[in-house]
């Protein structure tokens, strides 16, 4: 991981990011904008008030090119920016701490950490039928001594990957309660 520095001794156990279904979901909407010029004029034909619209759709005039390569790329960017949050938001679990790796935009990225001797409760919900089916889920983890909280959404598998947080807590006199 090149966005911080382990230190001495400190290895990372797992890299989780939002599951893949979620990400399809957020793509969705711009695979259907991608297809909208191009299937708009075969509905057209079925309503017949709306016939004549489908001279707008003649792509073989300049203006029509220079405008649905417009809307490709927008749609495209657009699309690009979810992939690249998709991709370069990650938590990371390292056997001394817990790092989330957040991307806002292009340029801006917020890196922040919780060592794991401060972790006070690791909690999973898992809410509704859909998550429940394919085991997605949101990981709360709570500090000690403070009110912040880290929160893990779209984690697939998230009873293991508290599990696993869990394995790395270390037990000692500040972990008192268990």
């Amino acid at each position: 991981m090149k966005e911080f520095e382990l230190e001495p001794g400190e290895h990372v156990v797992r890299e989780a990011r939002k599951h893949w279904i979620l990400f399809a979901a957020e793509l969705l909407p711009y695979a259907i904008l991608m297809v909208i010029p191009f299937a708009l004029p075969k509905f057209f034909v079925f309503i017949p008030t709306l016939v004549r619209l489908t001279a707008f759709f003649d792509y073989q005039t300049p203006i029509v090119h220079a405008v649905l390569g417009i809307w490709l790329l927008t749609t495209w960017t657009l699309a690009w920016g979810v992939f690249t949050r998709y991709f370069l938001n990650v938590w990371v679990l390292t056997n001394q701490r817990i790092v989330d790796i957040r991307q806002h935009g292009y340029f801006n990225r917020e890196i922040s950490s919780m060592s794991l001797s401060r972790v006070q409760d690791v909690m999973t919900d898992v809410t509704g039928v859909l998550p429940s089916l394919l085991d997605i889920g949101t990981i709360n983890v709570q500090s000690a001594g403070t009110v912040d909280e880290f929160h893990m959404r779209g984690i697939p598998r998230p009873e293991r990957m508290r599990d696993l947080i869990l394995k790395y807590v270390p037990i000692g006199p500040q972990r008192s309660d268990i």
